[in-house]
This record gives structure tokens, sequence and C-alpha cells, in this order.
């Protein structure tokens, strides 16, 4: 069976995304028709004793949204403060909601991004689907000063008092229409409602520029051990991603003068043992969120591949501006 990458289809304006235009222009309407009724109050927002600081996306997949998650607490731990963060727990089974993530955590429970987020940031970091549940949950058992929700731009039930947007510098909007003839979860003109666009890549007028930092490589049995990813360069690689832009992570080894021998999964993909019998033996490299869910697997000569943000110094200027205000 042929799988088909919506993301492949989204980024022109084709035969497929003409015929889904009609469902498209329900779900615009869906879109506006909620916004509305928060803005008139038919639907309430519910607002923390905290501030909060969304970073979010108006496409569906990748965009580099998590690293500058990290960036964000890592930051914001540097300016004295103490971040916690929130996300919806993707691909996480928890039998109840809310659910505080601790680093050894189980991302078939919590989900691999929350994970991941605990196991980088150090922070604490709670999961539900119910965003100011989470929020509420996180906050009673923490001691935390400011929240950060791992997307959410689309959660309004979730008041917020910051608001980043970060766009795919390749993909960017692909075709611009929404849902399902494009990627957009909502219309283009969101985005002069946030107060920061985060480009990840090559940024354009009125937004800000985040690049990933040369990466780091580490044994995925042993990740406190790092080393240059160059002892990979001229070498044939296969390359696992489980994202929502696997193209990006082959792309990036690629630019490193390594051989790619592609194996994509589904986003958040449950990993098995019989998903790395492979005819081939080659050492397998593999992002950090695929390897939160293999670590407990028997997987040999594998190694994650570690990025790190790094954001223009216009972004850091205007941010300590905002948050000097913001959490005064």
């Amino acid at each position: 069976m042929v799988r088909v990458d919506p993301h492949r289809h989204w980024q022109r304006l084709g035969f497929l995304a003409v015929l889904l235009l009609p469902l498209s222009l329900l779900f615009r309407l869906v879109v506006a028709l909620r916004c509305s009724l928060y803005r008139v109050r038919l639907l309430r927002s519910r607002r923390a004793t905290r501030p909060v600081i969304v970073v979010g996306n108006i496409t569906v997949g990748g965009s580099g949204k998590t690293p500058l998650v990290i960036w964000l607490s890592d930051w914001l731990v540097g300016q004295g403060y103490s971040p916690g963060i929130v996300a919806r727990g993707y691909g996480g089974q928890a039998s109840s909601y809310p659910q505080q993530v601790r680093p050894d955590g189980d991302p078939a429970i919590a989900g691999d991004e929350a994970v991941l987020l605990a196991q980088r940031t150090g922070r604490p970091v709670c999961v539900g689907p119910d965003r100011p549940a989470a929020i509420d949950a996180l906050l009673r058992h923490t001691d935390c000063d400011v929240v950060i929700s791992d997307d959410g731009l689309q959660h309004y039930a979730m008041d917020r008092d910051l608001e980043i947007a970060v766009i795919d510098g390749e993909r960017r909007l692909g075709n611009g229409l929404l849902l399902p003839a494009g990627p957009l979860r909502e219309p283009r003109s969101r985005l002069k409602k946030v107060d920061f666009v985060v480009c990840n890549g090559d940024p354009r007028r009125g937004e800000y520029g985040m690049r990933l930092r040369q990466p780091r490589v580490s044994p995925l049995s042993d990740p406190q051990q790092t080393g240059d990813i160059e002892r990979f360069r001229g070498k044939r690689v296969r390359a696992v991603a489980g994202i929502g832009n696997p193209a990006r992570f082959f792309d990036m080894l690629r630019r490193q003068g390594i051989h790619v021998v592609e194996q994509p999964f589904p986003d958040h993909h449950a990993y098995t043992v019989a998903d790395f019998d492979f005819d081939q033996p080659l050492p397998i490299l593999m992002t950090e969120k695929d390897a939160v869910k293999c670590r407990r697997l028997t997987v040999t000569d594998a190694w994650v591949v570690r990025v790190e943000a790094e954001l223009d110094e216009p972004f850091v200027h205007r941010l300590t501006q905002v948050t000097q205000t913001l959490l005064s």
C-alpha cells in the first residue's frame, strides 16, 4: 500500500487541493465561528494565576517548535525565572489527566515530546488535553512563576499573555489553504495577531530568525556521552525519523556530508524492535523525539542527533523588553 504524504500535496495548488477546497472552506467557517464565540464571550477563556507564554504554529507538521520551547525555558531560567511547561501529550495513552511528567517517564503514557522536554529542560512538565487544567495542576504542585505552553495557539480556552508563532522556513505556509486542502489550522492573518513570528530558517520581513546549531550525537544507550557529528561525515547511515517533517532531519544530515538512507515513520510512531529489523546493517541516526521511545528497545549501533536552537539577537532583545514588563 502506497502511503500518501499530505505535506507534498499541501505545497501546491494541485488537483487534490482543488478537490478538497469545499471542505477547506467549511473548516474556515468553523474556525471563524469558534473565534467569534470567544470574542463575544459566549465561550470563556480561563485565566491562570501566572503569566502564560504560548509557543505554537498555524500549520500542521513540524516547524521547529520544540527546540524553541527548550531554548525559551533555558533562557527564562537564565533570567532568574522558574518556568514550567504544559503540553498536550500527543502519543500518550494516560488513563487520566492532567499528568505530571518526569524525565524518566514512559512516553507511551505522557507522550514523546513531553518526556523529551522534561529531559532537556529539567523543568516541571504537565500534560493534558484540557490545557487550563494542566496549567492549574502544574502551578498547584510546583513553584513555577511562568508557564510555557508547547503548542496551543488554537487552544482559546487557555488565556495567554504572550504568543510566539513558529514557521518552517522551507515549507512556510504551503499553498496557503486551510485543512484539509492545505496545511493551515487557521488563516494566515492569524500571524498578525501574535507577538512574535519566528522563522526556523531564513526570516522574511517582520519575522525573527531561528537556526539550529551544529548538531551533536550520543549513543542511544548512553545519552550523557556526546560527540561531534563529523564522525559520520562521508559515511552511509540509516536515518530514522518519526516526526512531523522527516525531510528536514534528513536534509540536515546531508548538509553534514552524510550519505542518508531515509527511514521515515508517522509522527509520534510507537516503535518496536521489529521496526529496526533492516536487511542491511548500517549505523542508525535518529531524532531526540524518537530516542525517548527507543531507549527501552535493544537497538545496536544507534545514535541520537541532538540539536539546539539559536535565536537572532533582535528577538532576544525584544523578548527581554517584553518579559521584563510581563513578569515584573
